[in-house]
């Protein structure tokens, strides 16, 4: 048996920020992780999806490159060579968190690990079990793609995003059924590198999550580059039989067939906690989330589960986030809980979403008297000077005390930009304060004030 102060049962974005925090706060510590270090995020998630998204911006330069008065006669893909760039950085980075443990003294213990009783964990690697005690056992075994009854993936045909990120070749058509951050980024990836691609979406609008102007705005960029976009429909049956797929799709005016190469199911996430031991020890669990307190313990003292097996946002720094104030709650810390309010969304497709806060929608419905701004990239300096004008950035402020309530971007770059939201959010910032903090000129950033200027009826540049 080997004693450990903590252990973390699974290595991605929440995983080993948790074992690297609880290490620097004296903790001996341990991960365990079945795969790759850096679980999903790092090896087929996050930053793989990411090079892909560069390859394609890249590409798409070159089709474009006489708007920037350039002259590129012979230029083409090679699909292979950027879904390799694409592996190499991901393996790049599981390099790199392999380092951070080693630095930061962590054993690695490979293998399928299952929580047992009396704070033990058992990890099974080639049929051989090894058992170890901790005072603190930490689930994050994060999530996978979830499947449909009617759209049974087997890998080939009807595939999820690991099987998107490594296709041996490109498909001709592509059907993605969601419209969420993954289905979103993947069509515009493949649509970009030559792809015919269809988008299906079960509500009325594609990332729905997202302020209605967004998805309207996403929607006419994604038409101008030729996406064709199917909203109130839903695959109700897949034909696989034969060469390439039919997709069988109920929509307002009736069914009617398309058929691909392939379909990217992007429909959600299905937890990872089966077969690791929950109910044997007799850990909570409600739909599909594993239930833990403000501070991420469960219902059974010295049991935690941070990420996506619980039932905040399924994103990579909210893992992470929870992580870190989870074993600074066990190290003694006086930590406040998270605020999930405020934290920021992103899709980097082309153009890019950021948003934090409520929507206007959710905002009116919340009874609040509203100041809305807006600032389209079309008046930004930057953005015509970069042709990247579609988009906007949209902010939403309580009238009656100037609470910042929210903000909505789209547009090239608005991934990094939306930070500024969530740290004035935090420091519970006013309209008037962002308006006399000088932004640099030209830049993206101006928006962001210009669009509270417009909130105040300031504006300068509209």
């Amino acid at each position: 048996m080997t004693n450990y102060d903590v252990i973390v049962l699974g290595s991605g974005p929440g995983g080993y920020v948790t074992a690297i925090r609880a290490s620097q706060l004296g903790l001996k510590t341990a991960v365990i992780e079945k795969e790759s270090l850096g679980g999903v995020c790092l090896n087929w998630g996050c930053i793989p999806t990411k090079a892909l998204l560069k390859s394609a911006q890249v590409f798409d330069y070159l089709k474009h490159a006489s708007d920037y008065g350039l002259k590129v006669t012979d230029y083409d893909k090679d699909f292979d060579a950027v879904v390799n760039r694409s592996r190499n950085v991901a393996a790049g980075m599981s390099k790199g968190v392999q380092f951070l443990m080693k630095k930061n003294k962590i054993d690695v213990i490979s293998g399928f690990g299952k929580i047992l009783p009396k704070k033990q964990v058992s990890v099974t690697l080639d049929d051989k079990e090894t058992i170890y005690d901790a005072k603190h056992i930490i689930i994050a075994t994060g999530a996978r793609s979830r499947e449909l009854p009617s759209l049974p993936q087997d890998g080939v045909k009807v595939i999820g995003y690991r099987e998107a990120m490594t296709l041996p070749k490109q498909p001709k058509k592509l059907i993605v059924v969601g419209s969420g951050a993954i289905g979103i980024e993947f069509a515009h990836f493949y649509n970009a590198m030559g792809t015919e691609v269809t988008v299906v979406e079960f509500q009325d609008r594609i990332v729905p999550v997202e302020d209605e102007e967004v998805s309207k705005q996403l929607e006419r960029s994604f038409k101008k580059a030729g996406i064709n976009i199917l909203t109130n429909a839903e695959v109700t049956h897949v034909d696989t039989k034969g060469k390439g797929v039919t997709a069988t799709i109920k929509t307002a005016q009736g069914e009617e067939s398309l058929k691909a190469d392939v379909v990217l199911s992007a429909v959600g996430i299905k937890t990872n906690i089966e077969n690791i031991g929950l109910q044997e020890v007799g850990i909570a669990v409600d739909r599909d989330k594993i239930l833990v307190n403000d501070f991420y313990q469960t219902n059974l003292p010295g049991y935690y589960a941070i990420g996506d097996v619980t039932s905040g946002q399924a994103l990579a720094h909210v893992a992470s986030a929870e992580g870190i104030l989870c074993v600074e709650k066990i190290a003694g810390h006086n930590v406040e809980p998270l605020d999930y309010g405020n934290i920021p969304g992103c899709t980097y497709a082309s153009p890019e979403i950021a948003s934090v806060g409520l929507t206007e929608a959710q905002a009116k419905e919340q009874g609040y008297e509203l100041k809305v701004g807006k600032f389209p990239f079309s008046a930004s300096g930057k953005a015509q000077a970069g042709g990247t004008t579609d988009g906007f950035v949209k902010v939403i402020f309580d009238a009656k005390y100037g609470e910042w309530l929210g903000c909505h971007m789209i547009g090239a770059g608005v991934t990094d930009m939306i930070a500024e939201a969530v740290l004035g959010r935090k420091l519970e910032t006013t309209g008037h304060e962002v308006l006399k903090a000088v932004h640099p000129h030209p830049t993206m950033s101006e928006a962001m004030m210009e669009a509270v200027a417009d909130a105040y009826d300031e504006v300068i540049h509209l």
